[in-house]
């Protein structure tokens, strides 16, 4: 590659965008708004639940989530406590209206089970008393680990009415996952597996990660063929990246080049394009349809409602210190470190929060009209099924050229727009590849100025 090549060279692994705005671009907010008045005028007929457990029995190499190594002898217990006090707070500035319903929910983490099954069971009664959410009758989605899928927790997940497990498997392969410093064994794993099957949750996802140290198309067939072996409803492929302050970074492995998670290494980005591509055709061809870059569904799997995309809604309630709320005027959420002991500080000022400050927000980023316009063209550009131009029509009163006529413009250039629908704005193949390209050239200069500002601890 020339000197010219490279000044110009569009990296296929910039930023995974789950959320718009990045939790980076948040800041404290000098007013600390009322819950009550951030919720009073917004539509509270079909919100999104979602209880974080901050928790995880190890701390993999890739991961850069809001999470703390075990826990001391009572802290879970503490949490719960804090989770609690929250939750009613949080009830209480919704109002005491019969509109308020819940129309998804999700435990992440962190590793929810991580808690014990009487400690699960305390958490759906906090979703269930203190929130009003009815988990028998909405989707509810569970993440879980190999280790922490055991028989008891199973079972009382299945009891409350959860619809899907996801398990993070990541590698089938052992020494992929020592590899990503994952520690966990295939047997282990495949045991879990078949208590997951046993209980009977009507939807399996299973998580797979690419570009892992030493792994190449056959042993990403392995993982890959592994899986599909449990027919799981979901799969999950993700490409693997090194991001500042994991165990991975400091391992000094595949450091990233310049920019928040950028790839900077183009044999590398070459390495899991290709197997990205491998996985996507391998399971186009074991009849699983492909929702977005990463997700791939059975296609004979039951539907699951809006929980797909419960992460990016409005209309989002987080509880918990790693979670965030969302409101058309305001993400709000906790501080956000990665670092382990500013974590632990973190959840040591959560548990120690009384009811009082549970009912105003903290740190967070207005969302203005052009922000909502950008995070909507984002995130349904960035599924398969793409942005139907109408929809954004009757939302904002124009079409996506209107507003973002030049980033559409490159992205045509680079033959990652298809015009096959034009009632449809869709990304081709080659655009779903290089989602993670994508998403962060749609990101406003304010949030890039933001995240470029933000302080990592």
């Amino acid at each position: 590659m020339t000197t010219a090549e490279a000044a110009t060279r569009v990296g296929p692994y910039q930023h995974y965008v789950y959320a718009y705005p990045h939790k980076t671009a948040y800041r404290r907010l000098p007013d600390r708004p009322s819950l009550a008045s951030l919720w009073a005028a917004e539509p509270k007929d079909a919100l999104s639940l979602y209880l974080h457990i901050p928790f995880c029995e190890v701390r993999c190499g890739f991961c850069n989530l809001f999470t703390r190594i075990g826990a001391p002898d009572g802290l879970t217990g503490a949490y719960l406590d804090a989770l609690e006090r929250q939750a009613t707070a949080v009830r209480g500035a919704l109002g005491e209206s019969d509109d308020v319903r819940f129309a998804t929910a999700a435990f992440g983490g962190g590793t929810p089970t991580f808690l014990t099954a009487a400690e699960l069971d305390r958490l759906c009664d906090i979703a269930e008393h203190r929130m009003g959410a009815d988990l028998r009758a909405v989707p509810l989605s569970v993440e879980a680990s190999p280790a922490t899928a055991t028989a008891d927790r199973l079972a009382v997940l299945a009891g409350r009415g959860a619809t899907r497990l996801s398990l993070g498997v990541q590698s089938f392969v052992d020494t992929e996952a020592r590899a990503a410093v994952r520690p966990q064994r295939r047997a282990d794993v495949e045991a879990a597996l078949a208590r997951i099957r046993d209980t009977v949750i009507p939807v399996l996802n299973i998580d797979l990660i690419y570009g892992i140290d030493g792994q190449d198309e056959r042993t990403w067939r392995q993982s890959l063929d592994a899986a599909l072996a449990w027919r799981p409803e979901e799969l999950y492929l993700y490409p693997l990246y090194v991001r500042p302050l994991t165990g991975l970074d400091r391992l000094d492995r595949r450091r990233p080049g310049p920019g928040a998670d950028a790839g900077g290494d183009p044999a590398w980005d070459e390495q899991r394009l290709r197997l990205y591509r491998a996985g996507r055709d391998h399971l186009l061809a074991h009849g699983y349809t492909q929702q977005s870059m990463r997700m791939f569904r059975r296609a004979d799997a039951p539907p699951q409602g809006a929980d797909d995309y419960a992460c990016q809604t409005d209309g989002m309630i987080g509880l918990g210190c790693g979670a965030r709320s969302y409101t058309s005027g305001l993400h709000y959420s906790f501080d956000y470190a990665v670092d382990m002991h500013q974590i632990r500080g973190i959840i040591d000022d959560y548990v120690s929060t009384g009811p009082a400050g549970f009912a105003r927000a903290e740190v967070g980023h207005p969302m203005d009209a052009h922000e909502a316009r950008r995070r909507h063209l984002l995130q349904s550009l960035l599924q398969a099924e793409g942005l139907r131009l109408d929809d954004y029509r009757a939302r904002f009163g124009g079409t996506p050229a209107d507003d973002f006529g030049l980033e559409l413009e490159r992205f045509a250039d680079r033959g990652w727009l298809t015009d096959a629908d034009p009632a449809v704005l869709r990304l081709t193949p080659e655009g779903l590849a290089h989602s993670d390209a994508v998403g962060p050239e749609l990101f406003s200069p304010a949030v890039r100025a933001a995240m470029a500002a933000y302080e990592r601890k």
